[in-house]
């Protein structure tokens, strides 16, 4: 099953454990639904949304766990993102891990995504 890859503020994604729901992060609550990334996304969502960042987390979500609600949809560069129109059940998700700065002060992605 693919994995869809949700990055956000440590802060939030305790919070959302601690309300058993993640209704997204302010960016999410204005546009109207849950920013996800494919891992072939992940580099580039990191540099352009959270460059130079620290206190963040990657969280992975089997993507047939999100129902009807997950559509990918054309982005940037006419690419499809996944974009999640439901609060995410913190249940769903398959793993959580930080996501740690590299020397160069670009985000370590996992090269296995």
């Amino acid at each position: 099953m693919p994995l869809v890859y949700k990055i956000c503020p440590t802060i939030l994604w305790r919070d959302a454990e601690e309300k058993g729901r993640f209704d997204g992060a302010p960016v999410d609550l204005a546009d109207g639904y849950i920013h996800f990334s494919t891992g072939a996304q992940l580099a580039e969502t990191a540099a352009k949304h959270f460059a130079g960042q620290t206190d963040l987390l990657l969280i992975a979500v089997d993507d047939s766990r999100l129902g009807a609600q997950l559509r990918y949809e054309l982005s940037r560069g006419g690419a499809l993102f996944p974009h999640l129109y439901a609060p995410l059940d913190p249940k769903a998700v398959r793993w959580v891990a930080p996501l740690s700065l590299k020397a160069d002060g670009s985000h370590a992605i996992p090269a296995d995504l």
